[in-house]
């Protein structure tokens, strides 16, 4: 199966994006708002710098408290992004997702 037949699957509102200047704060509230687990940083809503996932803040408040909500994304986020296109096997995917212990990865089409 493609990942592209799991997109299918999802509502087309788009990818939500945060900009990598805003809060960590802010970000939690966009998480929360939208009921998803992660966000793709980008400058300009199109092109992926980087992505922040509700346990990387979950797991900055536990080391730094609440001070870290105040902080810019850019500070917490991941910054080495790996990604798939709508064209790669599911099963190669979830076979590198679970090697590299993450949840999420943004699907890139045309560096988009």
């Amino acid at each position: 199966m493609l990942v592209q037949l799991i997109l299918k699957s999802k509502p087309s509102e788009g990818v939500v994006t945060i900009a990598p200047d805003a809060s960590i704060s802010e970000a939690a509230k966009l998480l929360s708002e939208r009921k998803i687990g992660t966000v793709v940083v980008s400058s300009d809503g199109e092109h992926a710098e980087g992505i922040l996932s509700e346990r990387d803040i979950v797991r900055e408040l536990a080391q730094s408290g609440g001070g870290c909500l105040d902080k810019a994304v850019s500070s917490y986020m991941t910054r080495k992004l790996i990604t798939c296109t709508s064209h790669d096997n599911v099963g190669q995917i979830l076979r590198q997702m679970t090697e590299g212990r993450f949840r999420h990865m943004p699907v890139v089409e045309d560096d988009k």
